[in-house]
């Protein structure tokens, strides 16, 4: 059975962000947020992958927000993409963090 995704505003939400997020573009800010909440560091390079062409720093600002009912802890990036420099400040919702930490579990099993 193939590992399906959910939709990635199920697993981020955006409080601010100068420049439109594409699919792609928030999938990494998730990646790159749980790598930081797991790892519990406070900045980290982000870096394109093959298909995405972004470059930028991400920093946990190390608190716990909520927007209504969706609770999670805050991050800020500052990327250069290919449409040109912006900042994106979000949340990585509660359900993103056990989706990747399922995911974590079952390559380590």
């Amino acid at each position: 059975m193939a590992d399906v995704s959910p939709p990635y505003w199920r697993l981020i939400s955006v409080l601010f962000s100068s420049f439109p997020l594409t699919p792609e573009l928030a999938r990494r800010l998730c990646r790159s947020a749980y790598e930081l909440y797991r790892t519990d560091q406070g900045v980290a390079a982000i870096g394109g992958d093959s298909d995405l062409v972004v470059s930028g720093e991400m920093r946990d600002l190390k608190r716990e927000l909520a927007l209504g009912s969706v609770t999670g802890p805050a991050f800020e990036a500052h990327l250069e993409t290919e449409r040109g420099s912006g900042v994106v400040r979000f949340l990585l919702t509660r359900e993103g963090i056990e989706l990747f930490a399922e995911r974590e579990a079952r390559t380590v099993n």
